[in-house]
């Protein structure tokens, strides 16, 4: 299950980033990472709501275990190297005690996950993911940018104090 969101047209901060220091822009993320993670959870906390609704509606009753394991982490970073990735994903976890299904493995939690978001020929989809998406992406994009500009001037402040000692 896979819903992926490009972050373009911040022409002028990436235009900023590249004319950093590396100090500023390092292997470890920097500010770049921070803003990126801030923006995933607020995805993520948006995707949950909207899957403790899609469970409720139907009367059902959770374990929670599903709702435990959407996350938001770093990704890999992407083919060319350079850049950040941060992915709202469902963890790859067994509900404890159950036995494999006949002709498939043992249930997961991203199996029903995505189940619930794609549906299937026994079942009709209850998306959670991409209205999460769609609702809070533009919300989402103004938090990263924000906060990365914060983080830069902030970056930039202390590194102009380190110079002037």
């Amino acid at each position: 299950m896979k819903v992926e969101v490009k972050l373009t047209g911040v022409d002028g901060v990436l235009d900023l980033l590249k004319s950093l220091p590396p100090e500023v822009v390092s292997k470890r993320g920097g500010p770049v990472k921070l803003a990126l993670a801030k923006g995933a959870r607020l995805i993520r906390d948006a995707a949950r709501q909207n899957l403790r609704a899609a469970i409720a509606e139907n009367g059902d009753e959770s374990t929670g275990l599903l709702l435990q394991n959407v996350i938001s982490s770093r990704g890999k970073a992407p083919a060319d190297g350079k850049g950040e990735r941060y992915l709202v994903r469902v963890r790859r976890k067994a509900y404890p005690g159950r036995k494999p299904e006949t002709g498939g493995g043992i249930p997961t939690v991203r199996k029903s996950a995505q189940l619930m978001e794609y549906g299937s020929e026994h079942q009709p989809a209850r998306p959670w993911l991409r209205p999460a998406v769609t609702q809070h992406g533009e919300r989402a994009i103004s938090v990263i940018t924000e906060d990365l500009k914060k983080r830069i001037d902030k970056t930039v402040a202390d590194l102009a104090k380190k110079g002037a000692r």
